[in-house]
């Protein structure tokens, strides 16, 4: 597998007392797999050195900020130039800037911690694509192997990008869990078929390597947030599928404990109409997914209808968690994809958050501080068989507001998601 390279390192902005706490990968970088061709590792996260074991410095933290703000500007763009411009995506557009705007407070803190605290390693290297990075979020008590989840953000299939998971990530380490969020090619870079195989390549890497990030690997779960719930349900299913009738695979659907689907849609045949209507149109919608013959192999509730029983039965435990107000994709879609499971013999659980939209259970509610129900949710399945760790939540520190009320009501309202 791919070596451990990480990007330009932060520096420790949260203190010198952090980066003497800072995480160190078990039995040195140069324990973790490489694949041919990539460079391997000449210095740890702690020392906060660049991929040729210089020291970073301010300005090439900076520097490195400046260039994932210009990728994701570059997303941006590449998405509009697809959906037109348009009254309809004018307005939309700039709905989306107020929103951001309202909730810009938060972003800074979250992008302040996601650049330079010690406690974030950004862009190890898994696969040989140049969007085949991941970031990695580790908490500050390590004196013990911890549980490890591997998520796949969000974005359309069009802009997707693993800071978006750095929220998420923050507060999941915060209370004790290592997380690493998954880059992965989108359209026009790749389709389908692309950012599953890059979602599976990085998900055999996390399972390899993750003893020697200080993770446990009998305790890694897979979780994806709305695209990234899609693609990571296509990942788990097309593994089940492989294992069941003994193809090789390079991971086992046995390391994965249990799988976490935020806001997904898992029946894509259903959703064209829908997304058409949001905007996502049906040419572009089909070019992503390959083609209207394809749909029915990229989504997962079918793909769940036609497996074999031995198949469903080496699926791990599955959770899925969705707003009922959810207007980008139905909560109908959760429910539906669950009854599959359950009529096929699968276990799993269903989460519906009565009221609460396609942002609100993964932004406007963790920036709001206090105790975020999705996070506990999470958390709860992670920690159900380890009564030290349930002993450590209940006296978890509450974490900090970071946007006002005021401004998290009226993002919400003008929200175009």
């Amino acid at each position: 597998m791919a070596a451990m390279q990480p990007g330009n390192q932060p520096s420790g902005g949260d203190g010198g007392g952090a980066e003497a706490e800072a995480f160190v990968p078990r039995g040195g970088p140069q324990g973790l797999r490489r694949r041919t061709g990539l460079a391997s590792v000449n210095s740890s996260p702690r020392s906060a050195r660049a991929g040729d074991g210089r020291r970073t410095t301010f300005r090439e933290d900076v520097g490195h900020a400046a260039a994932e703000t210009y990728l994701v500007t570059g997303l941006a763009f590449t998405l509009l130039g697809y959906l037109g411009v348009g009254y309809r995506w004018i307005s939309q557009l700039m709905a989306l800037l107020l929103y951001a705007v309202l909730l810009m407070p938060g972003f800074i803190k979250v992008g302040y911690y996601y650049f330079f605290s010690s406690q974030v390693c950004r862009s190890v290297v898994y696969g040989d694509q140049p969007r085949n990075r991941l970031d990695l979020y580790i908490p500050k008590d390590h004196s013990k192997s911890c549980p490890v989840v591997a998520f796949v953000t969000g974005g359309a299939w069009i802009i997707g990008y693993k800071a978006w998971g750095a929220l998420l990530g923050r507060r999941l380490a915060e209370r004790g869990i290592l997380v690493a969020c998954i880059d992965y090619r989108n359209f026009p870079q790749g389709t389908i078929s692309d950012m599953v195989s890059d979602a599976s390549e990085a998900i055999s890497f996390i399972c390899d390597n993750a003893v020697f990030f200080g993770g446990d690997p009998n305790k890694i779960y897979l979780m994806g947030q709305s695209a990234g719930a899609h693609i990571a349900a296509c990942a788990l299913l097309e593994q089940a599928a492989k294992e069941s009738k003994g193809d090789h695979t390079s991971w086992n659907v046995a390391q994965i404990k249990a799988y976490f689907g935020l806001s997904g849609g898992y029946n894509v045949q259903n959703l064209v109409d829908h997304f058409h209507e949001r905007g996502l149109y049906r040419s572009i919608f089909l070019s992503i997914m390959e083609g209207e013959e394809s749909l029915p192999h990229f989504s997962p509730e079918i793909v769940a209808k036609k497996s074999s029983a031995d198949a469903i039965a080496l699926l791990p435990q599955i959770v899925l968690m969705h707003g009922t107000a959810d207007y980008s994709i139905p909560s109908s879609a959760s429910e539906t994809f669950a009854d599959v499971l359950k009529q096929a013999g699968g276990k799993v659980k269903l989460e519906l958050y009565e009221g609460k939209t396609h942002t609100d259970v993964f932004l406007q509610d963790p920036l709001r501080g206090g105790r975020d129900q999705l996070v506990e949710d999470v958390i709860s399945v992670i920690h159900a068989d380890d009564a030290d760790a349930c002993e450590k939540d209940a006296l978890a520190p509450i974490p900090e507001r970071l946007v006002y009320e005021w401004q998290i009501k009226l993002a919400r309202q003008i929200s175009p998601f």
